[in-house]
Formats: structure tokens, sequence, C-alpha cells
């Protein structure tokens, strides 16, 4: 193997490389919620991705560690909310393990098919899981979306070296 010119030295593949590369990657920032057992659950994901128009297909990925995978690996639904430059306390928030997601300081209301959707976003989708794809520790989860609304405010949140960011032109 050799190096690019100008390019560091390449390293074996690992899980700190992965993360040292997607850190550089910039991504817009989603919280995905669902109605457990024992109440509302929700994480951030930098993961969502358009998957396909017809039908219309997202996914995201979920750790199957993540204190919210038990609900995400039960639910027939998902709220997917894509937050705005405005809302980085509540990406991380939603980010932090441990953390009270739907307390006082987090709006939200029950939407359709019983999922919490988070207020003042600035789009969401209420989607049915179609999939759950195992993938390393983590599951690629597929979900048809049933409704939504994009007209919310603001300019979308980014996540880039492990710091969110607004837009810049």
């Amino acid at each position: 193997m050799t190096a690019t010119s100008g390019l560091g030295t390449p390293r074996l593949a690992s899980p700190d490389l992965l993360r040292s590369v997607f850190r550089r990657h910039a991504a817009g920032v989603a919280v995905i919620t669902a109605r457990g057992d024992a109440g509302p659950v929700g994480f951030t994901a930098t993961s969502l991705t358009s998957v396909s128009a017809e039908p219309p297909l997202l996914s995201f990925g979920i750790g199957t560690g993540a204190s919210s995978w038990p609900a995400i690996s039960k639910a027939d639904h998902v709220g997917v909310h894509i937050l705005g430059e405005h809302q980085q306390d509540l990406a991380a928030t939603f980010a932090r393990s441990g953390a009270d997601r739907f307390g006082p300081s987090t709006s939200w209301h029950e939407g359709p098919e019983s999922v919490p959707v988070l207020d003042d976003v600035q789009a969401w989708l209420v989607c049915r899981i179609a999939a759950r794809v195992p993938a390393g520790d983590h599951r690629i989860v597929v979900a048809e979306v049933v409704l939504g609304d994009p007209t919310g405010p603001g300019r979308p949140l980014l996540y880039h070296q492990g710091r969110f960011h607004g837009l810049r032109d």
C-alpha cells in the first residue's frame, strides 16, 4: 500500500479509523422517536438516508446497545425529525446517555400511531418500520413514510468534527 502524495500514512481498518474518517463527513441531524413500553424513547441520528421514492422509504442505523433499541426493535412506527440549527441543545439531549429526553425542556406531543412528535422541528415524518437489518453491532432500520410535515422553521443543523453546527453560505 502506498500513500497518495500530500496525504498521511494509510492505517489498517479499525473502529478508530472509521470514526476518524466519518468525523470529517458533515451530516444532517435527526432525532428518531418511538413509543416504548415504559413511555417515549428517542435518539439523535446522523445516519438518516433517503432510500426510495416509490414507495417512499428511508433508513437509519441504531446500535443494539443503545437505550432506545429495545423499543425500536419492537415498534411498528417511528417518528423521524429533521432538526434546525436552533436545536443544538435538543440534539445534544437526545444524544446524551441517561438524559431525560422527554423532560420539561423537550416540547413534544403524541402524534399519529402514538409516535412522539417533537415540536418546532424543520420537518417530521411518521414511518412504518419495514425491516431491521443486522449490520455488525447496529441494525439498519428501513421504514416507509406514512405522513409528515416539511414546513418547519429555520435552517438545518449539521454534525461535523464531533460538534453541532449551523449551515454557512
